[in-house]
């Protein structure tokens, strides 16, 4: 064996127990950081992706969420909620993924540029999903029977934009009609209604 060959093998075998090592490390960090108590997703302002953080039923820091109960023994007409979230280039990239939507508007800058948007803009799915993430915090447990959606303006990444549903008709056999609407620092990007129905949540095992 030339000594040139020995050494890309010594080399290749210190690459990879270091790169070894130190995933060990980091995954020992991470135990660490968790059993203590401390949330170690963010560091120097940098905030980790939030499906590494996400769990059932929680909200994430930056997420802000606003629910107001007229009847707090039940659900009934004025009760409303709000999902505030900031729209990022990784939600609006891994939403494309996620739909197979690769529309250049929402990943191309300079094609973006040429539009009448100006801008990359996010996805109306992806926007109208927070809709749903709006309704996931009433109450019980929240099925989608039907929603309509008007859309009047984009939303640009970056834009931090509120979803706000609220009960407007008891439909009896639990099932509720909702105006829902998202906005834009004021602006009216999603207007439309929903029909939802909401079980009771399944009864946690002893």
């Amino acid at each position: 064996m030339s000594s040139e060959s020995h050494r890309s093998t010594l080399l290749d075998t210190w690459t990879e127990t270091s790169t070894h090592m130190f995933n060990s490390v980091v995954a020992a960090n991470r135990a660490a950081f968790a059993a203590f108590g401390v949330n170690p997703s963010e560091e120097d302002g940098v905030v980790a992706d939030p499906t590494e953080r996400i769990e059932a039923d929680e909200d994430l820091p930056e997420w802000h969420v606003e629910l107001s109960e007229d009847h707090p023994d039940r659900l009934g007409v004025g009760d409303r909620v709000e999902f505030t979230k900031t729209i990022s280039d990784d939600d609006v990239r891994k939403f494309a993924a996620a739909s197979g939507d690769t529309n250049p508007l929402h990943l191309d800058d300079e094609f973006a540029s040429e539009t009448r948007f100006k801008s990359r803009i996010a996805h109306g799915g992806l926007v109208g999903g927070l809709i749903s993430s709006a309704l996931a915090r009433l109450p019980g447990l929240t099925i989608y029977l039907s929603q309509d959606l008007e859309f009047h303006n984009p939303v640009h990444i970056g834009d931090a934009v509120t979803a706000e549903v609220e009960i407007v008709e008891d439909l009896g056999n639990d099932q509720f009609r909702l105006t829902t609407r998202v906005t834009d620092a004021g602006d009216v990007v999603i207007d439309g209604e929903a029909v939802v129905l909401i079980d009771d949540l399944p009864e946690a095992d002893d």
